[in-house]
This record gives structure tokens, C-alpha cells and sequence, in this order.
């Protein structure tokens, strides 16, 4: 797959900030890929998302050095409006991207913005409503919704961007486990259906590990590992980046160092009951 998002040489420091956030990092995200940005608060997380959407360094004021390119378009060379169509992001809390009178209004928010033809609209709202699944709940009002249902209208708001790469910042910090697990599978679903490539933040990393392809971990500003789930949550220098490695993944790991013959990947305890089963 090609490469969807170049970020090279990234150094950042915010205005009359003596710190160094980004630090000489470099980072390449493949068309098509999920990739699961992981470290402790204050690695600078936040700041590479918002050097990937543009927020920096057109909102943000500071220091910038090095280059990040999204589907050939070099970030801080390109207007906001134009790399909005290229990059979405779904914040922690969805209330903050929804605010209109009615679901279908709310989805439509964006385009509206970029002066869309109202036909074109209205296809692009009613395609994002019946892909998550919601086009019952079109004229609800977002006030009236649970918290798994703010998360898909605020997510059919970015789709009908018809974005190349979806950024998810800590999309499951506010949900219950079974919420959590389906806006999981639907991401992955996405991903399969649409092509859409997603970089997710995530400290619940049981979750994502499923569905991930890679994991970049972050440090002071810069990635210390990069690689496959399993490659990177078996290295031993991963929890001392503040890196909770889920119990199924260590359970994996050392039923492994005893001699079983696992799957490479990162199991769920259902998968990896069934390949015990084989093994017995």
C-alpha cells in the first residue's frame, strides 16, 4: 500500500514554550492501515495529531520544523478547508462536534460549510446514516441520543467528508465495554468497506489490538517503537514507556515462551480458547 501520511524531521515547540513537544519525528501511515498511536500523557500525542489535521501550524502559533504530507498534500502549505476533505477527526467527547437541531442537520454541518450543492448533500448525509447504521434517527434531535449514538453521528459527520484518513482520540475513554466493542468492530468495518485509514488513540489497548495493524508508541516527543501489535507489546521496553500491555496479550505471550503454538497476532480470549483447543 502507499504511503498516506509522511511525517519527517517533525520538531514543534509551542509559542513562549522553552519544550520541545515533537522532537525529530518521523512517521509514515499506509493507505488503508489502522494505526494505534500509544504513550503516556504528555508524550506529545495530541500535538502529532493536530500536525496530521493542520491545527498546527495553522491554529496552533510556534516553532515548526520538518514536513507532514496527507495524500500528497504538503500540511502547512495547504488551507484548512482543503485538508478538512482530506483528514477527519472524531474528538473524545463527540458533544463537542455536535450541536445542530436534528441528526441529519448535524451531518450535513460540514458540507454545508464548503458550499456542497444541497443534492450532493443530501446523498452524502443519507450514504453516512445507513453505512453507521443510524438513518433512524435522522430527524432525532443529538440531545435525545445515548452515548454510542452521539459517537456515530459525530463520526457520519466526519465520513461524509469523504476523508482519505479518520484521526479517533481516545474514541472509547467515555463508553461502556459493549459500546466501546462495537464502535471497535465498526471501525474495523470501515476500514474494510470504505478504504478509509484510521490513527487511533487509545489507552485500552485490549481493545484495539484486535483490529490494529500497527502500533507506534510514543516517547518525549518521538516514536521509540513502531511494528506489528504482537512485535511491539512481547518487546521488553514497552512498559517503560507507560504502556499497559493487556493481560490476554501477556497470557499469549507466555503460554508461547512455553512451547504452544500460537497465532503471531494478537488473540481475544475467545480466539485463543479456540487455539487451545487445538493444541489440547
Amino acid at each position: 500500500m502507499p504511503e498516506l501520511v509522511e511525517v519527517s524531521q517533525l520538531s514543534f515547540r509551542y509559542q513562549d514554550s522553552r519544550r520541545w513537544i515533537l522532537k525529530d519525528l518521523n512517521l509514515n501511515v499506509k493507505s488503508e492501515e489502522i494505526l494505534l498511536l500509544a504513550g503516556s500523557s504528555g508524550c506529545g500525542k495530541s500535538t502529532l495529531l493536530r500536525s496530521i489535521n493542520g491545527l498546527i501550524p495553522h491554529m496552533y502559533s510556534g516553532e515548526y520544523k520538518g514536513a507532514v504530507t496527507v495524500a500528497g498534500s504538503l500540511v502547512k502549505d495547504t488551507q484548512m478547508n482543503v485538508l478538512a476533505q482530506k483528514v477527519g477527526l472524531l474528538f473524545q467527547n463527540p458533544e463537542n462536534q455536535i450541536f445542530m437541531f436534528s441528526v441529519e442537520r448535524d451531518i450535513a454541518f460540514g458540507l454545508e460549510n464548503l458550499g456542497v450543492p444541497e443534492p450532493e448533500i443530501r446523498k452524502r448525509v443519507d450514504d453516512a446514516m445507513m453505512l453507521l447504521g443510524i438513518s433512524q434517527l435522522a430527524k432525532r434531535a443529538p440531545h435525545e441520543l445515548s452515548d454510542g449514538q452521539k459517537q456515530r453521528v459525530a463520526l457520519a459527520g466526519v465520513i461524509a467528508m469523504q476523508p482519505k484518513l479518520i484521526i479517533l482520540d481516545e474514541p472509547t475513554s467515555l463508553l461502556d465495554p459493549k459500546t466501546a466493542s462495537e464502535l471497535v468492530a465498526l471501525v474495523d468495518r470501515l476500514r474494510r468497506e470504505t478504504g478509509i485509514t484510521f490513527v487511533v488513540v487509545e489507552h485500552r489497548l485490549d481493545l484495539l489490538t484486535k483490529i490494529a495493524d500497527r502500533i507506534a508508541v510514543m516517547s518525549e516527543g518521538s516514536i521509540v517503537l513502531d511494528g506489528s501489535p504482537s512485535a511491539v507489546l512481547s518487546d521488553e521496553r514497552v512498559q517503560g514507556y507507560g504502556i499497559n500491555v493487556p493481560a490476554i496479550t501477556k497470557l499469549q505471550q507466555s503460554l508461547k515462551r512455553d512451547g504452544l503454538q500460537l497465532s503471531s497476532r494478537i488473540l481475544s480470549p475467545k480466539e485463543l480458547a479456540e487455539e487451545l483447543n487445538l493444541n489440547a
